[in-house]
């Protein structure tokens, strides 16, 4: 039996309208239906708790999230296939055809860190314009933040040596991506991924794979080859046969070359054993400044492993793209406020059990600081208005953690961008580094702050 298959248009493709969950839409037919798709409403993504193990969270994927809300628009394509799969009605249509978000987003800037209740993105508008983009801005946040806490707490273990993104093989290609974007974020410096490189302005890296030197008839071509092509400093895999040779072999290539190696890379083995007894065979050949990078299954806890080891850099992969461990942030996008019939607005919260409640009412957040500069505290205050926050924020001496995102659909161009990221991973260097000695920890235990949550709204909290 053949599929009948047809190939999805170039202009469907770019569209993310699509990536959402049907009950997004759905919601919004049975909204429309009720006459309360226009109610103005507030959602906020935000984590219960941090993942086990994490003591802070790292803001990651706004630049990507921008992107994604500027092209959720409906192709003719798509709608044809919302009308055909019979997914909403002809009301609900006709509405989606002309579908641009024109409300308000703010949220913690890229690089920040957070921590659990911390309001990451508050998202304002009718409840039909923000309602169908829950699972867009979560499915981006939940995976960057995931992978930009691994990363930070990577480069932490690592004590200012390099780290290299090199997961590409290890995730779906358009994850690859992500991660390696959402990695920069967390103070890695570059990545393998060609991609990343293009759409991100992101350094790019690469050495060459054992395939490269079983291509030839002896190890010693292989590396004359490399040389020829790349200059004598280029990185040299030397573990394919015996390590030892492998190096005496790849030095000598270089200096056939006209000059000294740049690199080797070590991708089995004991790499700690390793590593010292190649940095000595190096230091005896006077080869002293070719450095060693390391690969192989890399964590933050094998970072930190090697960080009495001669080594000069790391390239991290599968660990780093599945958030070493934890491979969501675990983020929720929850309605906190909207309009009653009157046209005023009123908080609303879940009270489920289990832990799966939430908090009415729209929040801003402030990081207090000691005299001394470090963070003793996260404060989330709830508030009618955004003058009454923000006067408690100023008497808390709490910085103002949020920035304009997307204002009455217009995005806020310095948030996206190759500059916007660079910005983004300078600002998690200056957030991080507020952060008292315990939050640097790579072992399980309290946030490295605490959050205490003020409540100055006097609305009676609606509980249906």
């Amino acid at each position: 039996m053949t599929a009948n298959l047809r190939r999805v248009p170039a202009s469907a493709a770019s569209s993310t309208a699509l990536l959402t969950d049907m009950y997004e839409l759905t919601m919004l037919q049975a909204a429309l239906h009720a006459g309360v798709a226009e109610r103005n409403s507030v959602f906020e993504l935000f984590g219960r708790t941090l993942p086990a193990s994490r003591r802070f969270g790292v803001v990651a994927g706004v630049g990507r999230l921008l992107d994604a809300i500027e092209a959720f628009t409906f192709t003719d394509a798509q709608i044809d296939y919302l009308h055909c799969a019979g997914i909403v009605d002809d009301d609900t249509i006709d509405f989606l055809r002309s579908y641009r978000f024109s409300g308000t987003i703010r949220g913690y800037a890229e690089g920040e860190c957070y921590f659990s209740g911390s309001p990451l993105l508050t998202v304002e508008g009718t409840f039909a314009e923000a309602c169908i983009l829950e699972t867009l801005a979560l499915s981006i946040y939940n995976y960057d933040c995931a992978v930009a806490a691994a990363a930070s707490r990577m480069t932490i273990a690592a004590h200012g040596r390099p780290c290299v993104e090199f997961g590409a093989r290890r995730a779906h290609e358009c994850a690859a991506v992500a991660a390696a974007r959402a990695a920069m974020v967390g103070g890695f410096m570059g990545t393998s991924d060609l991609e990343a490189g293009m759409r991100y302005g992101i350094p790019t890296f690469g050495t060459s794979a054992h395939s490269f030197t079983l291509l030839h008839d002896s190890e010693e071509e292989a590396f004359a080859s490399q040389v020829a092509s790349l200059g004598p400093g280029t990185t040299v895999l030397v573990d394919t046969y015996d390590i030892e040779r492998g190096v005496a072999r790849a030095v000598a290539a270089a200096r056939a070359g006209g000059g000294e190696l740049g690199a080797v890379r070590l991708d089995s083995g004991d790499l700690v054993a390793e590593a010292f007894k190649v940095r000595a065979q190096l230091d005896a050949l006077g080869a002293t400044t070719t450095k060693i990078t390391v690969t192989n299954d890399l964590d933050e806890y094998a970072i930190a492993a090697l960080g009495a080891a001669p080594v000069d850099s790391y390239g991290v992969g599968t660990k780093l793209v599945t958030g070493s461990g934890r491979p969501t942030a675990a983020l929720v996008y929850k309605l906190v406020e909207r309009a009653d019939a009157a046209g005023e607005m009123q908080e609303v919260a879940k009270f489920s059990t289990g832990g799966k409640s939430t908090v009415g009412g729209r929040k801003w957040a402030g990081r207090v600081l000691d005299a001394a500069g470090t963070a003793t505290e996260e404060l989330v205050v709830s508030a009618r208005s955004e003058a009454d926050a923000l006067a408690a924020l100023e008497q808390a001496e709490a910085r103002p953690l949020q920035v304009d995102l997307v204002r009455a659909g217009v995005i806020v161009e310095e948030h996206r961008g190759p500059d916007a990221l660079a910005a983004a991973a300078a600002r998690h260097q200056v957030a991080r580094a507020e952060l008292p000695y315990d939050g640097w920890r790579l072992s399980e235990g309290d946030p490295a702050i605490p959050t205490r949550h003020v409540d100055i709204d006097e609305r009676q909290v609606l509980r249906g």
